[in-house]
This record gives structure tokens, sequence and C-alpha cells, in this order.
């Protein structure tokens, strides 16, 4: 071995440790400054974070205030996971970021694209006293200090604009990098393209044709120069900060393989007496094409990433810009911004409605379609509530001001789907891992391969060996990698708030897709939650809508929600007309009036104890209360008349959504606290097949735990407050959101429209987003695990085939656009509508917790009953 190969072989040595060093080795933390009870930090932000490493002390409120010195989609936005936050940084601009670090541990950040990054470093006040500033190892992978404990939150808004402005920003700052892009790909176009076809024409296929001087190398030196320095300036500039930052990324990896092939070409070319002759080849078509390529990917990429966040675009563009108040007595249009709670606006046919409100007077069918996903429109009268950026079809309203600016529906959410995208799922810390290692690894085989190349490769060893290395730099693309999940999960889960359904985390939607049971609360969410009368059977001389108009006449002064539900269908059927002369309501009885000069006797222990005889009534009232359904009696003048039904209404989709449940393969569970015969009527018009009955409020986290413990991953779906815990408890909580705000707090995922459907779609949706970020891992490990080998060389003791840096360029743009691209598919998901299919013939098991508890066997009760299990 010579002198030199030794050299080389103890260089590549030096270099792959001083890597190690470099990238791996101990870096200083900065300690948060402490000022009027606020730890304060500032960061800059340039190619990267400086600094990375942040120190500050549990349980203390802290401001971040980002410097941010450049322009450029990646660093645009700064992520915090665990904290729920994503704050839009405008170029050039200081913007404020509040934490409250509750939780001591090391929590990840990073620039919206996951590809630059810095860590928060939690400490408990103990541990901050007794550490100035201490040497802090850089983890290798970002990760939070403690998965298994819940993470901090946010206590303020993330930034002082609002996100309208912090979009508009956006959307500026995306406009000026892709005219930018595209001005400087015209120009390494213009340039590379005569280089290029000189030089392949000449090399591959002998042509006289080629000019003579467009072979010369300072023609070529000229041409090429311009892409090397403006073409590429904003890969080389990121590169090298990166590299300052001690971090490295593609750009870094662009930058030093086109930096080493212009910097041998321009050796070759100004001193080529330095070198052997066999070796004083030019590489300056390789460098103009790489860059261009480079830069014709990063447009094209740019312009498919503004797809990604079309949902929050939408969104705000749903709210209306002015409202019609009337203050004073005097009507004025104002911007939507200065409407305050209590105003009073105005609201035509064809408006949107500008705020949260509740209408005053008027009556109009609203489309709610763009907040709840539900494509018919709902009636409002006097005492409804509406909702902001819905819209007025019909009639006028006028309505009063409830919830503005920031408290309304549509700010929180756009608020819950920026803190969804915000946030990390589990199957991203397989990229983050990866992605952490990555560029040194990459950087180190490069090493390698040119000193393999040179010491053993054939002649000439120092053209091949710069050759193959340049390759394996610029085929390594570790930006697909970083963009796998993230992409994904911003178009997952903006469909998902355009259909109606508000996912808090990225995790709740990874976690959806695996999920095997679905557990629903019955009252509220399976049915309607409000009783509805929905059987009249008169006897006798009685007709059945005047067995209606006489017993709503005698409830019509009652508070009991039964009365309630009677006297509201009589006045939907227009017999509200009669009244009561004489009224008497007798407690757990019933109540007896006169109405038009008729003695009305209702409920069934007051008949018995006026000496009615209801042996008539008796098999009607155990026919409905074997469908789950509450009698009623009632007497005329002495004589039986008839029994009405009062329940707790199915909705109308209900039966459809748990078939389309059954049809994804989950098991559904229904839970309530109703006895089990009612429980089983209502899981036999839905088709549910297992029913937990008379489960006491408090019981019913214990129920899914006990679920879980079977080895199922659990969905729970509630809309009140005895349902927080068990939606807190299970692996997925849905929320229907007509229900309680502690619910809709306690749960994964907020169902605006109140529907089982939205169940559905979340689920459906979960599996297209997961299958998404899995193809996209694919494409991005498969990709750089085929690719790099090959560029290094590994087929050419066995084929002779090298990749050309040209290639490896075109296949390392090819191969982020193929993330892009597949995430920007996920777009054309749609939720698909329920199939009314009839619902069979179902016997549920029903199992009650008492008699689970006593007996711990199954049994059979009645045939007319359910089935019966006990645990």
């Amino acid at each position: 071995m010579s002198t030199i190969e030794v050299a080389v072989l103890l260089a590549a040595v030096v270099v792959i440790l001083g890597l190690g060093w470099f990238f791996f080795g101990p870096r200083r933390a900065l300690a948060a400054t402490l000022s009027g009870g606020v730890q304060r930090v500032e960061v800059t932000v340039h190619g990267g974070y400086q600094p990375e490493v942040i120190q500050v002390r549990q349980g203390l409120p802290v401001e971040l205030v980002f410097d941010r010195q450049e322009s450029g989609d990646c660093t645009s936005r700064v992520v915090f996971p665990d904290f729920g936050i994503s704050a839009a940084l405008p170029a050039y601009s200081r913007t404020t970021v509040a934490l409250d670090p509750a939780q001591p541990g090391t929590f990840p950040f990073a620039c919206g694209m996951n590809m630059i990054h810095g860590s928060l470093v939690v400490e408990t006040a103990e541990t901050a006293e007794t550490a100035e500033t201490a040497e802090t190892p850089e983890p290798a992978a970002p990760t939070s200090a403690d998965e298994e404990t819940s993470g901090p939150r946010s206590t303020t808004a993330p930034a002082s604009r609002d996100a309208t402005e912090d979009e508009a920003a956006q959307a500026r700052e995306r406009r000026a990098e892709i005219t930018d892009l595209t001005r400087r790909l015209i120009v390494g176009t213009v340039l590379t393209l005569p280089v290029l076809v000189a030089v392949m024409a000449h090399d591959l296929f002998g042509a006289d044709w080629v000019p003579g001087v467009l072979l010369d190398r300072w023609v070529q030196l000229a041409l090429i120069t311009p892409v090397m320095l403006y073409t590429g300036w904003p890969i080389h500039r990121t590169g090298w900060l990166s590299l300052a930052h001690r971090n490295a990324d593609m750009n870094s990896l662009i930058t030093l393989g086109t930096l080493a092939a212009y910097g041998y070409s321009l050796l070759v070319t100004v001193a080529p007496g330095l070198l052997p002759e066999d070796v004083r080849e030019v590489y300056f078509e390789a460098v103009g094409v790489i860059l261009t390529l480079i830069v014709l990917g990063r447009l094209l990429e740019a312009r498919a990433k503004a797809g990604t966040g079309e949902a929050i675009r939408a969104l705000l563009g749903l709210q209306a810009r002015t409202a019609r108040v009337v203050r004073g007595g005097i009507e004025t249009e104002v911007g939507v911004d200065e409407v305050v709670v209590g105003d009073e606006v105005l609201i035509r046919p064809g408006e949107k409605i500008p705020v949260d409100a509740t209408v005053v007077s008027g009556s109009s069918a609203v489309d709610e379609s763009m907040v709840t996903g539900e494509p018919i429109p709902v009636t409002k009268h006097a005492g409804d509530l509406v909702v902001g950026a819905t819209i007025n079809t019909t009639g006028s309203l006028r309505v009063q001001a409830a919830k503005v600016g920031a408290d309304t529906m549509l700010a929180q959410i756009v608020r819950m789907v920026q803190q969804a995208q915000a946030s990390k799922a589990p199957i991203q810390r397989l990229a983050d891992a990866t992605s952490a290692y990555f560029v040194p690894v990459v950087i180190a085989v490069a090493v390698v391969t040119f000193a393999v190349w040179y010491l053993a490769g054939p002649p000439p060893a120092l053209t091949l060996a710069l050759v193959s290395a340049v390759a394996v730099l610029i085929i390594a693309c570790p930006c697909a990698l970083g963009l796998a999940t993230p992409l994904s999960i911003m178009v997952g889960t903006g469909k998902g708030a355009r259909a109606g359904i508000l996912i808090r985390s990225a995790e709740a939607l990874e976690t959806a897709q695996e999920l095997d049971t679905v557990v629903l609360d019955k009252t509220g969410t399976i049915t309607a939650g409000r009783p509805a009368l929905t059987d009249i059977r008169a006897i006798g001389t009685v007709a059945e809508d005047d067995l209606l108009r006489l017993v709503a006449a005698a409830e019509a002064d009652s508070e009991h929600p039964l009365a309630t539900a009677i006297v509201t269908a009589a006045h939907i059927r227009g017999l509200s007309d009669a009244t009561a002369d004489r009224f008497t309501s007798i407690t757990g009885k019933g109540v007896h009036a006169t109405v038009e000069g008729h003695d009305v006797l209702v409920g069934t222990r007051l008949l018995t104890d006026n000496g009615v005889d209801t042996a008539l009534l008796d098999p009607i009232a155990a026919e409905l209360s074997a469908e789950g359904k509450t009698p009623i009696m009632a007497a005329v003048d002495g004589q039986p008349a008839g029994v009405v039904a009062v329940a707790d209404t199915v909705k109308d989709d209900s039966a459809a959504a748990v078939a389309a449940l059954h049809h994804l393969r989950l098991d559904v569970v229904m839970i309530t606290g109703d006895n089990a015969r009612t429980a089983a009527a209502i899981a036999r018009r839905v088709g549910i097949r297992r029913v937990l009955a008379e489960v006491l409020p408090e019981h019913k986290a214990d129920e899914i735990r006990r679920l879980q413990a079977e080895g199922r991953r659990v969905g729970m779906v509630g809309d009140g407050i005895n349902d927080a815990p068990a939606l807190a408890q299970a692996d997925v909580g849905l929320a229907i959101g007509t229900g309680t705000d502690i619910a809709i707090e306690a749960a994964d995922v907020t169902l605006i429209s109140g529907s089982l459907a939205g169940v559905v779609t979340t689920i459906r949706l979960s599996r297209a987003t997961m299958r998404n970020i899995r193809q996209n891992l694919f494409f991005a490990l498969v990709y750089n695990a085929i690719g790099i080998p090959v560029a290094a060389g590994v087929l050419y003791p066995l084929l002779g085939l090298r990749l050309s840096p040209m290639l490896a360029a075109a296949a390392m743009a090819l191969s982020s656009l193929s993330v892009v691209g597949n995430a920007n598919r996920l777009r054309r998901h749609h939720a698909t509508p329920l199939a009314n299919a009839p619902v069979g013939v179902v016997e549920p098991i029903v199992e009650t917790g008492a008699e689970l508890e006593r007996h711990g066997s199954v049994r059979r009760v009645a045939s007319s009953s359910p089935r019966v299990a006990s645990r």
C-alpha cells in the first residue's frame, strides 16, 4: 500500500470519528432568564435554532421569542407536539410562543417540515438550582422524556396574531418562494441545457455536429458557475447553515456533493497540471443538472405542499367579513371583529351568520353543512342557537350574539385542527429516530465509498471515487423521511374538520384505526336524548286524535318530561286547542283534570286508585313496554280510553351507522343505565348484539377497563357529563358535539353534527390516513435503502454498473415528490354516505352489572325478553 493510500485510509477514519463528535457530541444548553415570574429565551431562526437546547424550570410560565431571520417554507412554522402548539413564524419578524412546562423532561420542537429540530429541557426546581449551565448531550432522536405521562399543555395562544393573519402571511411567503424558485429554475435550465446536450451528444453518441465551444472547459465553467452560485444558492445557504448548527439535512448533502464536483472540475480547468492525465475530467454538466433538478423538485414540492394546508384555509374562508348590527335602534354594518356579546344582528336570506348567536325572532332554514358536514338545512326558531359561518337560506332572522372572536365554534374548530396538526403520531417516532442518524451516516458512507473506490477501484481511481461519493451524497433523501408523517396528518385532520369531525391529536387519529370495539352510550348517542310520543292506542268510542287532544290538555300544566313530549306532539299535529278547567297533579301517580267537560285521568296507578278497570289496557301496555317504551294509560269519564307511549327515539341514522361499523369488522357494544328490557329493545332496533345494561354512571369507566382487560382496543362514544370518565379511559373517546362541554373536553374526537355516522367516518379516515403514512414511509425507507448502496457501487463488481450523479439527483427529487404527491392523494378521500340497509333479526345478549357480580354466570330470561349474561 502506497503512502497516499495509507493517508487516504487514515483520513477516512479521522473524518468518520470527527463526524461522530460533530453531530452527536455534547452541546451547551442555554438557561432561560427569569423576569417578573416569567422565563424568557430568545431563539434565532437562521437555518436552524440557536440555541437548540433550551433549559427551563418546571411550573413557571415560559416565553420563547423566535427571531426569524430568513424566509422560505421550511422554518415558517414551529411545532411543539407535546404542548399541542403550532405557531406561524413570519419571515424577518419576532414571534412569542407561550408555554406552561408542567412536566419535567426533554420535549422536542421542530419546524413545520420536521427537518430542523431543537429541544426544551424542563428541569425540576431542585435540579435547576444546582445546575447553572450544563453540557447537555443532544438526544439521538427527539422524543418525550416520559411517554407514559400526559404531556404539558399551552396556557395562552401560541402567537399574538390570529389564524387568519397567520395564514395570509404564510400564503404571501409561499407565493414569494414559488416565484423565486421559478426564476432560479429558468436560469439554471437555460444555462445547463446547452452544456448537458453537448456533453451527452458528444460523449455518448459521438456526434460531430456539437459546437466545439460548448465542449471547452472554460465555457462550461462560465455557464455553470451562475448555476452553482445563483440557482443553487437557497440549497447552499440552508446546507451550510445546518452544518454551522452541527446539524445536517438534505441541503447539506447536496451542497457537499455539488461543491466536491464543482471544486474538482474547477481544479481540472484552472490547474490541470496538478492532476494525472487520466483523471482530468470535468463534471460541470453534472453540477448544473443536479442543482436544476433539485430546484425543480423543490418548486413542485412547494406547490404540492400548499394543498396540504387547504383545510385551514377553507375553514378560515367560511367566516363572514361583516355583520349588520342594531345599536340604539339604528342598523349599522360593522366588521365581524367589532361584534360584541349581546349585540342584536340582522341576517337576511342568503347571508352568512357572522357569530354564534341565539335567535330572537324569525324563522329560517340554516345550512350548517360547512360546520357539521350534514347536507340538510336545519330550521331555526326563536330560542334556537345558530353557529357562525353557517348560511341563512330562506327567511330573515334577528339574533343576539352569544360568542364572538376566539370563542366561536369556527374559531374553536380552527384551533383544534391546528393543535392536531401540531401533534406527533406515534408512528412518526420511527422516522424521527431514523432521521437523527441519517445524514451523519450518509456522509460517513460517502467517505467510506471514496476510500474503497480509491484503494480498490479500477483506474482512474480518483475520478471514480469522487463520482461515487458525490452520487451517495446526492441520492440520499432525508427530506422524504421527514415529510412522510406530518403531511398526511395535516391532510387527514383537515379532511376530518371539513366533515364535521374534530380530531384533537395525531395520536388519536392513529389509534382510531386500531380499534376493534366501539362502545355506544344509549341516551343522546344512539337515541335523540329527549322523550317523544311514539304510539297512540285508543279503545272504545274515543278516537286517537281525541285521545291525544284530551291527554295533552290534561298534561299541559305538568312539568314532567313525559308530559312535555305528549304536549309537543299534540301541538305539532294541531291538536292543542283544548284546555283544562281543573288540574291536579298527584306525584308518582299521574294527573287528574277536566277538559271540555270530560273527566280525564292520566297515569296507570291513578286509574287503578280511582277504580277504573284496566284489563283491556294491560296487554297494550305490556306490548309497548316490551318495545322499550313507557306506556301511559288514560281514562275518560271513568272508562278506559287508551294508552299513549313515550320513548327516547332512535336517531334516524343510528341503525345504518351500527351496520357500517359491523362492516368495518368492529364489535359494537351499547352501554346504558336503563333496565335490561328497555336496553334490549333499543339494541334490536339498531342491530347491536351486546348490551351492558343497568350500569351506574360512575361504573361506565370500569366497564371500559373490563373490555380493555379482554385485550380489546376500545372506542367510547358518549355525550353526557357521566360519560366523561369513560371517554377519558377509552383508547379513543368520541364525544357527540351536541353534548356537554365536559364530555367534549374529555374526548379525543368531537363529532360536531351529533350523528353516529361521524364515528364511521372517523375510523375510515384514520385507516386511510395511516395507510397513506405507511406508504410514504415505505417509499422513503425503501428508496434510501436501495439507492444509497447502488450509488456507492455495490453493483459494480457484479454487473459493472455505476450510478451517475445526475441520475442520483433525478431519483432524489422524485423521492420527495412521491411522498408529497402521495400525501396529497389523501385529499381525494371522501366520506361514504351510510347505506340504508334493513336491520336483521338480532337477539342481543344483555349483561347487567348487579346480576353479573352476584352470579358470574349466563342465564336466559323469558322468551319475550333479551338474553341476559352475568359477569
